[in-house]
């Protein structure tokens, strides 16, 4: 016992005996001199254990034997990765940069990451996670990733939408390179828009958003961030060919200008002109189709003068048929000797960002952002036609600074928006302008110790809805070691584009009523929403192995919102929101290295998401309430020359989906309440011969699981209740495919 009393004694000075590492942060001056750096963050590399350096640039941080990686870092400095053998003095020099881009060290490459640090919570999809899967365009980019839930559109076009916290992508805010471009006529199939080649990586922001990106985004950002010509192989080609006989090449041409230009050409085609029908309901189950998309990309970079600057050049030409299988569209189009549709697409885009840091004081910088867009689709939908001529324009600039040191940055700048919308629906024409002019300011607080908060505030003049402000703040606690506690509170609002968001109501026989008449956008008032989130993020390891669990919760309520109502099921009903509507959104998720090259990531979602309709409060259709995911992953030793093998499964099962109404109907004609369960397997092995060349072959929906029926009516197609929307999982049936890449370094 007092040996017991004695160890007793003395356990609060040995549990707060914990070794301390000191050191000092220094720079260069003009005079070659060494002087200290204030403010600069110090911590430890996959840990929320970290410092800041003070007036004299000295630090002393927590050191355990575990911790083998410190973390310098300061803004308008490249951020160093040291190697710490003991508890000596650390004495460091920080380099200036000019470099824009965010410098992120990991000590193992995770092609999926969630930040410790960020007040805001979001993923980082790295290329590697998109190579897991065919990847073909944007919209396919998501299905190893549980925070994005993907269906189609409709039973005919082809097209998948995505979800994120149970809300449809025009909740979405989603970005090229922070541009807005996903959005108004591009909307129903602008994802298809962006070859995955295209893209080096994905962030994922759930929650409002940074007001630096403007006011739109309500459930949360998607950013796509584009490879670079002058970190892009000189040569890059893809080819893809799958069982429906589905064909796409992409091909990157890269080369040095000069010691400051380096440009890019990058060709993507696609075809598919085989007509399929396996559940023989006279359909084509899949469009044919044709795509040609180029991009000119030029990149401009002169650190002596801190600047960088993007320009982009792109031209889109796609063009879609499907319906009937007997359709032909010079005998047929708008006429009722088959149902058929096409879909023609023309799309320019012109965009620049220019970035600049002050050399001499490197925590200022600026940056500039314009785009411009031409956007027409023409398009008939048996007897409807729909076509529209959307003109775009944006610019941004921001100015980033420091007050008194790193630990409070602060951005703050001007947009410009404006819209110009041509539509034609059937007979009847609608036109409108929208323009918007906003300033915002946005602080942000992180000591890389407890607290990280973000707190932001945009106010903007709309021609057609005046002046409102716009608030959100992010804030992250760190309550102990490899854990991430965050919060989130934000206000968005924006104009419903009710025709090209909805464009699967035009392939049924449903009339389309609005019943407002007052608001300024077709009669209707914009929407407004407040999302909240509270999300947990905790490392740890597990048999030796890392691990973390993320937990995150978020509620979306709208104090107004474009009802689309489908309720009545010979019509489809436009209108102000009158009531509640909510969507609640609960994710658990688990990654997992089980050991050496072999990672496992499950996860489960709850949705549950409510409008009050005019036949009453309802859940929202085709939204299930449960799901599950899991992937796993594997990948061999890589050996001397590169070549190695990776393994690929990902498993998605979802609850049953409740059908909007269909009771009115005859009974030949009416669905039940509620779809079945639905459950898909997708499976993909890649060879790598060589850092230069690569084969890989899969299968999508290898479980083979479709939707017997998914076309209401289709024997009676110009009748009064074919519907194409009762879609609740995959149409087609299993798909198997093969491709290759290869790269000249």
């Amino acid at each position: 016992m007092r040996k017991i009393a004695i160890l007793l004694a003395f356990l609060p000075v040995l549990s707060f005996s914990q070794d301390k590492i000191k050191g000092m942060i220094m720079e260069v001056n003009e005079a070659n001199k060494h002087i200290p750096v204030t403010g600069a963050n110090v911590y430890w590399l996959d840990t929320t254990v970290g410092t800041v350096t003070d007036f004299d640039g000295k630090f002393t941080i927590p050191y355990k034997p575990d911790y083998k990686k410190l973390v310098i870092s300061f803004v308008g400095y490249k951020t160093d990765t040291i190697t710490v053998k003991n508890t000596d003095h650390i004495h460091h020099l920080l380099e200036p940069t000019s470099s824009l881009d965010e410098v992120v060290v990991k000590s193992r490459k995770q092609t999926t990451a969630k930040s410790y640090l960020s007040s805001q919570n979001v993923m980082n999809i790295s290329s590697d996670e998109l190579l897991k899967a065919a990847c073909c365009n944007l919209s396919e980019s998501f299905e190893t990733n549980p925070s994005i839930d993907v269906n189609f559109a409709d039973a005919v076009s082809g097209t998948k939408q995505i979800k994120m916290l149970g809300l449809t992508s025009p909740y979405i805010l989603i970005t090229t390179e922070n541009i807005p471009s996903i959005r108004g006529a591009s909307q129903a199939y602008g994802l298809s828009f962006i070859p995955g080649t295209w893209v080096e990586s994905i962030q994922i922001t759930k929650g409002g958003g940074s007001v630096v990106n403007g006011y739109e985004s309500i459930a949360g950002q998607i950013n796509a961030e584009l490879v670079k010509p002058k970190t892009d192989s000189p040569l890059f080609v893809n080819v893809y060919a799958g069982s429906n006989e589905r064909l796409e090449l992409n091909t990157h041409l890269n080369t040095k200008v000069s010691d400051k230009w380096d440009t890019g050409l990058y060709i993507h085609g696609n075809t598919h002109n085989k007509k399929h029908d396996v559940n023989k309901d006279g359909f084509m189950d899949m469009p044919i189709y044709n795509q040609i998309n180029l991009m000119n990309r030029w990149q401009y970079t002169n650190p002596e003068k801190g600047l960088v600057s993007f320009i982009n050049v792109k031209y889109l030409n796609d063009g879609k048929q499907t319906g009937q299988l007997d359709f032909d569209p010079d005998t047929d189009k708008l006429t009722t000797n088959a149902w058929g549709s096409e879909i023609d697409t023309q799309r320019f885009e012109a965009a620049a960002k220019l970035g600049y840091v002050n050399t001499n004081i490197p925590y200022q910088s600026m940056g500039l952002q314009a785009a411009f867009s031409w956007h027409e689709q023409e398009s008939y939908f048996g007897l409807n036609v729909y076509d529209i001529v959307h003109n775009s324009l944006y610019a941004n600039a921001v100015y980033n600074t420091i007050i008194s040191d790193s630990r409070h940055k602060v951005k703050t700048g001007l947009s410009y928006s404006y819209d110009h919308y041509n539509e034609l629906v059937n007979t009847t024409e609608y036109g409108r302008t929208e323009s918007s002019l906003g300033g915002f300011f946005e602080y942000n607080y992180d000591n890389l110790d407890k607290l990280n908060v973000t707190a932001g505030v945009r106010v903007d003049y709309h021609n057609l809805f005046g002046v409102f402000v716009t608030p959100r703040v992010h804030a992250r606690y760190t309550p102990w070691e490899k854990s991430a506690l965050k919060a989130s509170v934000g206000r968005g609002k924006r104009s419903a584009n009710i025709f090209t968001e909805n464009q699967n109501m035009f392939a049924t026989s449903r009339v389309i009523n609005i019943l407002n008449s007052g608001g300024d956008i077709y009669g209707l008032d914009p929407e407004i929403a407040w999302n909240y989130g509270i999300s947990f993020l905790q490392g740890f390891n597990l048999f030796g192995k890392k691990a973390d669990v993320a937990v995150d919760f978020y509620r979306t309520d709208f104090q107004n919102q474009v009802v689309v109502d489908y309720e009545n099921p010979q019509a489809v009903n436009f209108y102000n929101l009158e009531g509640d509507s909510y969507a609640n959104s609960f994710q658990f998720e688990f990654n997992y290295n089980v050991f050496t090259h072999f990672d496992v990531r499950m996860a489960y979602k709850f949705y549950d998401v409510k409008t009050e309709y005019m036949s009453g409060k309802l859940e929202n259709p085709l939204t299930p309430q449960h799901r599950l995911f899991a992937n796993a992953s594997y990948q061999t030793h890589v050996k001397s020359n590169g070549a190695n093998w990776k393994f690929d499964a990902t498993y998605n099962w979802l609850s049953k989906q409740r059908y909007s109404s269909t009771l009115t109907n005859p009974i030949e004609y009416q669905v039940a309440e509620y779809s079945p369960t639905v459950g898909t397997l997708n499976a993909q092995i890649t060879k790598v011969f060589s850092p230069k060349f690569e084969i890989y072959f899969g299968g999508e929906n290898i479980t083979d699981v479709r939707q017997e029926n998914p076309i209401l009516a289709a024997d009676d197609p110009f009748g009064s209740y074919f519907d194409t929307t009762f879609v609740y999982g995959p149409v087609f049936g299993s798909t198997y495919y093969a491709g290759l890449r290869f790269k000249i370094q």
